[in-house]
């Protein structure tokens, strides 16, 4: 690449909010951004030649380095939250998507790191009115009123619950309301993603192991079900952990022991386990990706999450809440969306469910001057457009059911109010809410 290639390269990085980094295959820093620099208040020509972990002094950089993780695994990682040690020694919260840089002959040279920020983010989730929403995850609908009766009923007992939803319904949220909520809240509550690691790592990671184990094992280290004792262990995409490693797992479910990798001696635990997975569970039963004994053992409280197309009544509530929370990141003063923009939200067939929405919101919001409201053009083509390859709301008068949507959010679903704007009754306002699939208690 030529020196104005590079120049062009390094104007472009600069000029994106996300902080990002490259290292070579030492781990030491030959690039790092302008906002990385807002971020981490440490200067460019400070850090270059430097090697990361003396720089952002993350609590992972010597045990889960996501750098070292993709060189190990070949595989990128997405939405991995940590945090990174500033100029003035505080510990800031971020999200990171790292990956593997290759040059021209498809050799790897290093790795690159982009992050954001999450500070702004959490300080908004501390101050959350809790009569608006359950523990961060927002909804008013009948079925998410069950799952949050359902978490208030379950939270202090101490037996496994299995999450099951797809990709960007909130099963993370889940799990951390039900461990809010529980009797081990002031004890660890320890995170894996068991589809990251490959099976030698992933052992590693979840039981331990003694030095001189493996090649890299330099040292003695303690697993996740070690460092969670008393508390809680939330297994992220579990039915994708190998077989092997299920039976490793439903030992510790059944006698509570488990063995550091290259030790002998059995050591106990006394966690709690959350598990939760995105997959078609009842094909990978049959398939056997998926041992039947850990499957009944980890679903003693099954908690299906249902997907956002199936109870488009929150995405009124989930809008407002994203405007708000990205306004104050962003520092913009946006508090509405017009109806249309709305309403072709409530119409989309939301196949990456809140997570998807919550990027549209974003997207919508960069885009929006502050002191204005969020008009349809803000929104991303393929939303305004609505392909018609999405599936269709399972009822034909969606246009109806849309407005009635709208309606009852202006109002803050205040049926008596919706029934004299209408001019009807509100025993015919329940009927025509009932024959739109709308349920409202």
């Amino acid at each position: 690449m030529s020196m104005l290639d590079d120049k062009l390269k390094d104007r472009i990085l600069d000029s994106i909010a996300e902080g990002v980094f490259t290292v070579d295959k030492d781990f030491r820093i030959n690039f790092f951004n302008k906002a990385a620099e807002k971020i981490t208040g440490q200067k460019r020509e400070e850090v270059l030649g430097k090697f990361c972990k003396n720089i952002f002094k993350s609590p992972v950089c010597l045990s889960d380095c996501p750098i070292a993780l993709v060189l190990k695994t070949k595989k990128s990682i997405f939405d991995y939250e940590s945090k990174i040690t500033d100029a003035n020694g505080k510990l800031i919260p971020i999200k990171l998507n790292s990956a593997i840089l290759f040059d021209e002959n498809n050799f790897a040279t290093g790795g690159i790191v982009t992050f954001r920020d999450l500070s702004q983010i959490q300080n908004f989730d501390d101050d959350i009115n809790l009569e608006q929403n359950f523990f961060g995850i927002i909804g008013h609908s009948k079925e998410m009123k069950e799952i949050f009766n359902l978490i208030t009923e379950i939270a202090t007992s101490d037996a496994p619950v299995f999450i099951r939803g797809e990709s960007g319904t909130g099963k993370e949220l889940i799990a951390n309301a039900i461990q809010k909520l529980s009797n081990r809240k002031d004890k660890p509550f320890i995170k894996i993603n068991c589809s990251v690691f490959p099976s030698n790592l992933l052992a590693s990671e979840l039981f331990g192991h003694i030095k001189g184990a493996f090649t890299d094992a330099v040292k003695d280290r303690p697993g996740r079900f070690e460092l969670a004792d008393k508390g809680t262990i939330f297994l992220d995409e579990v039915a994708e952990m190998p077989l092997q490693m299920q039976i490793q797992l439903l030992r510790v479910l059944q006698e509570g022991t488990f063995e550091r990798i290259g030790e002998s001696l059995t050591r106990t635990t006394d966690v709690r386990i959350i598990a939760a997975t995105n997959i078609d569970i009842n094909l990978a039963l049959k398939t056997g990706k998926f041992r039947e004994d850990l499957f009944y053992r980890l679903n003693v409280i099954p908690i299906e999450i249902p997907p956002l197309r199936e109870r488009k009544e929150d995405i009124p509530l989930l809008v407002k809440h994203f405007i708000k929370k990205y306004s104050r990141v962003y520092k913009k003063e946006i508090n509405d969306i017009e109806p249309d923009a709305l309403g072709t939200l409530i119409e989309y067939d939301w196949k990456g469910n809140v997570r998807e929405l919550e990027n549209v919101i974003e997207y919508a919001l960069v885009r929006t001057n502050s002191g204005e409201t969020i008009q349809l053009n803000k929104l991303p083509n393929n939303i305004v457009l609505n392909d018609f390859n999405s599936t269709n709301p399972p009822f034909s008068n969606s246009k109806e059911r849309t407005e009635m949507l709208m309606l009852l959010e202006k109002y803050q679903w205040n049926r008596t109010k919706v029934a004299e704007v209408l001019g009807i009754g509100r025993t015919t306002l329940w009927r025509k809410l009932k024959k739109l699939n709308i349920i409202v208690e």
